[in-house]
């Protein structure tokens, strides 16, 4: 897929979820593109088109990032931090989905510039809610910069 096509990046390390998520958007939102990262390394790598993910059609940023933050190799927060405070990046909405509901883990996840900050429930049919109005928000109700 190239990027051009890319409304929705994942980046899960439970494969669980990500195809909860991958299922309940694709279901909802048939038309939307979606790429899924399984580490914070991969996930870098791929958002500033770096090593196996440069290529001439990787320069459309996706629409919106959808970020776990307990991940291998490189952490969420540091991922987030890295898209937030590079010129390139900065603007793309980046929406937090954690099972944690540490105040320090939402408080540090806003501070490091996320648009938004979703605890992942537990209940299969509210987590597929969640994700479904997640997807609807930032792919049809939410303006993108240019």
């Amino acid at each position: 897929m190239g990027r051009k096509e890319l409304e929705i990046l994942i980046i899960e390390d439970d494969p669980s979820d990500a195809e909860l998520i991958v299922r309940t958007l694709k279901k909802n939102m048939p038309a939307g593109r979606l790429a899924v990262l399984q580490d914070g390394e991969d996930a870098l790598d791929f958002i500033f088109t770096r090593g196996k993910y440069k290529s001439p059609d990787s320069s459309r940023p996706p629409k919106v990032i959808f970020l776990d933050l307990k991940l291998p190799k490189i952490e969420g927060l540091e991922v987030l931090k890295e898209i937030k405070s590079n010129k390139k990046t900065k603007k793309i909405p980046v929406v937090v989905l954690s099972s944690s509901y540490e105040e320090r883990d939402i408080g540090k996840a806003y501070e490091t510039g996320a648009n938004s900050y979703v605890v992942k429930p537990v209940d299969f049919e509210t987590f597929e809610k969640k994700i479904n109005q997640l997807g609807s928000y930032w792919l049809a109700v939410n303006e993108q910069p240019v």
